[in-house]
């Protein structure tokens, strides 16, 4: 783990940042105290060794109910067959090979039956080798236990910005304003998203931890691989009801999950972006970036990272 002083910075939306949503302004600055970040995404080294320990099955490898995922859906929503309500997790589709409308996202994503943490793009693929790539397919519920177990906890995203911004303070990406360098920097998409992905950067899709460059304090892949969960609740309109006249103290997030997109589910924030990022769809490799995932939801290009307090670690 690295050490992330305690600091005063600009957390959202900086000057100068084109991309930069609506949910990530205003600006405004907020203090942290002192903490302990992992140096690396979980990887799935470590989360096997989490699942030998505790014989923990995830929620991608859980039986469907559909009692429970009705409640997260229009009123009235008709029951899926047997078929199709099997254990599995979202997938980016790989063959695509033309997109009618960019704001329908369901076009590159397929649910995959039997794809989980062990087999990352569904039954018939495995992590063989693939010890220092991210943990993936893992929802909030799966973070939350390896935490539990592990004697840490998800960062808030006031914390995952602090820790990204490293030495700086007010930047855009956690090497500082240049996107010129983006490519040697983080593992994002080249080329045009999402048919034709120009692995200008040297991957095409995940790659292994510490493939890049750390930021400034030590820390790897806060931008791009892979997306990162947080603790706090995502809600669109967070910063615009903040009183941001004074820095914020370790804030903790929103009261309460609201996006117009999803509002029939409580969503958390995910931060840094993945390797599907491109600067003509979500733009999300800059620190300020965010987007919202159901509680219960995992994917192909979600993972996390874990915190730890002095306090934590005195009671190991």
């Amino acid at each position: 783990m690295v050490w992330v002083k305690g600091k005063t910075f600009l957390r959202g939306a900086k000057k100068g940042d084109v991309f930069a949503m609506r949910r990530e302004k205003p600006a405004h600055k907020v203090t942290v105290s002192g903490f302990f970040i992992d140096a690396t995404e979980v990887t799935n080294k470590q989360f096997k060794d989490f699942v030998k320990a505790t014989n923990y099955i995830t929620v991608a490898e859980r039986k469907i109910e559909w009692e429970d995922m009705k409640n997260q859906l229009p009123p009235n929503t008709p029951k899926p067959h047997d078929s199709i309500l099997q254990p599995g997790s979202l997938i980016f589709n790989k063959n695509i090979n033309a997109v009618v409308n960019m704001n329908n996202y369901t076009q590159w994503w397929t649910w995959k039956i039997g794809a989980d943490w062990k087999h990352p793009s569904g039954p018939d693929s495995s992590i063989e080798g693939k010890e220092n790539f991210p943990v993936v397919h893992i929802a909030l519920e799966d973070a939350l236990a390896y935490c539990k177990w592990a004697n840490r906890r998800l960062p808030t995203e006031a914390e995952w910005e602090a820790a990204a911004q490293g030495s700086n303070n007010s930047t855009i990406y956690t090497w500082g304003n240049d996107a010129s360098i983006l490519n040697s920097n983080a593992n994002t998409w080249q080329g045009i998203f999402p048919t034709k992905n120009e692995s200008k950067d040297g991957f095409e899709f995940i790659a292994s931890v510490k493939s890049y460059p750390p930021n400034s304090i030590g820390i790897y892949d806060m931008l791009g691989n892979v997306w990162e969960l947080t603790a706090d609740l995502f809600n669109v309109n967070h910063y615009q009801e903040l009183d941001t006249s004074q820095p914020i103290l370790n804030p903790k997030g929103a009261k309460k999950s609201y996006s117009p997109s999803n509002p029939y589910q409580v969503e958390h924030v995910m931060k840094g972006g993945s390797f599907l990022c491109h600067d003509s769809y979500c733009a999300s490799f800059r620190i300020s970036a965010k987007m919202g995932v159901a509680i219960d939801s995992g994917s192909d290009h979600m993972g996390f990272r874990t915190v730890a307090t002095p306090q934590m670690l005195a009671s190991e």
